[in-house]
């Protein structure tokens, strides 16, 4: 069964709906008009047309913008100048498990707050400040969150700002998801409404080019990017050219606008696909599904044991990712769904196969 095996681990869009000869034809163009750009070292904030780019996007100047290897190194590189050890680190409940690993290993303070359909609970976290926590930083993901795929509202967008503000902490949007909305109003970013500098952002191509290609970047105050790229620097000099300059003709050449209207049309059917097939085959299941992005978060009857259905599940040829990964504790009956790496027709297969493995272990719950 190992090699059927139907993954909704991997947050990654499946082959059929990556613009491959788009991202062939970008090749050429990169080789054929910046040759020397292409392949020289280049600077420590990113293959420059690139950053002018991602700059004009966010209506911020180019010294704004620090173009890495993949977001998850602007994170690292954003932890590493702002979190030292024992400080106070806002995080949703739940969160990424690599934001998770992050912090611990930088001896962060972590304190989760609890993640609603519309986002972060600003009332908890604004009760938490009242009490005395201090955060140096909150780490938000607000557009179709990672693992729950759930949407900050913009009511609570703005007052997570106006708390950020009135506490003295930085906001890190960490948004990569924000342009594979299907379904429902575009809000806009953090960063577009702050008006008092509190707010890094980061986004990624890995979700709207392809995984591969590791093109991430930041944005934030002048002074604040200018030391991340000097940390960039002594990391590696500079970040890798070809893959940003080809990123740099894909978005330029306007083939990302195609690209993502592709995505977004087969995560919505996907979406629908996974909605039905688990209302018809596992009613106890409990979810929200969401308009955009690549998760579903599925919560189980109290008394669910999903580390056993993990077990279950994989001895059936199907994968998924446990929700207690995503905590610092609890979560034993929820899991996480991707559904951008599996077909409609192996999303319904799936779910017939892990309805079976929950009804089975459901089975042996109850003779013990």
């Amino acid at each position: 069964m190992a090699g059927d095996t139907i993954s909704f681990a991997r947050g990654a869009p499946s082959l059929d709906i990556v613009d491959v000869e788009g991202l062939r034809e970008s090749a050429t163009l990169a080789f054929e008009s910046d040759p020397g750009g292409s392949t020289a070292y280049g600077t420590a904030g990113g293959y420059v047309p690139l950053r002018e780019w991602i700059a004009e996007q966010h209506d911020v100047g180019p010294e704004q913008v620090l173009v890495t290897n993949g977001s998850m190194q602007a994170d690292a590189f954003l932890f590493d100048e702002l979190v030292s050890d024992g400080d106070t680190v806002i995080v949703e409940r739940p969160t990424y498990d690599r934001t998770l690993l992050g912090l611990r290993d930088r001896g962060a303070d972590i304190r989760m707050i609890g993640l609603e359909p519309d986002g972060i609970d600003v009332g908890e976290l604004s009760h938490a400040l009242d009490a005395g926590m201090r955060p140096k930083l909150a780490h938000v993901i607000p557009t179709f969150q990672n693992p729950a795929g759930y949407t900050l509202s913009r009511e609570k967008r703005e007052r997570l700002l106006h708390l950020a503000g009135d506490a003295g902490f930085v906001i890190f949007e960490d948004d990569p998801y924000v342009h594979l909305r299907f379904s429902g109003e575009a809000l806009p970013t953090m960063l577009s409404l702050d008006r008092d500098g509190r707010v890094v952002y980061a986004s990624s191509f890995s979700k709207t080019v392809c995984p591969g290609i590791r093109v991430g970047y930041l944005v934030g105050a002048p002074d604040l990017v200018a030391r991340i790229q000097k940390r960039a620097m002594n990391t590696y000099i500079s970040p890798n050219m070809v893959a940003q300059s080809i990123v740099y003709q894909f978005c330029a050449s306007g083939r990302i606008r195609q690209s993502i209207e592709t995505v977004k049309g087969a995560l919505a059917e996907r979406v629908e696909r996974l909605s039905a097939a688990l209302e018809r085959d596992l009613p106890d299941a409990k979810f929200t599904p969401p308009q955009g992005g690549y998760f579903m978060w599925v919560e189980l009857p109290e008394d669910s044991d999903v580390d056993a259905l993990f077990t279950a599940a994989a001895e059936r040829g199907v994968a998924f990712v446990k929700g207690s990964d995503f905590l610092l504790e609890g979560g034993r009956n929820t899991l996480r769904l991707a559904y951008s790496g599996v077909t409609p027709d192996q999303i319904d297969e799936g779910v017939a196969r892990l309805a079976e493995a929950y009804n089975a272990q459901r089975k042996a719950s109850s003779i013990k």
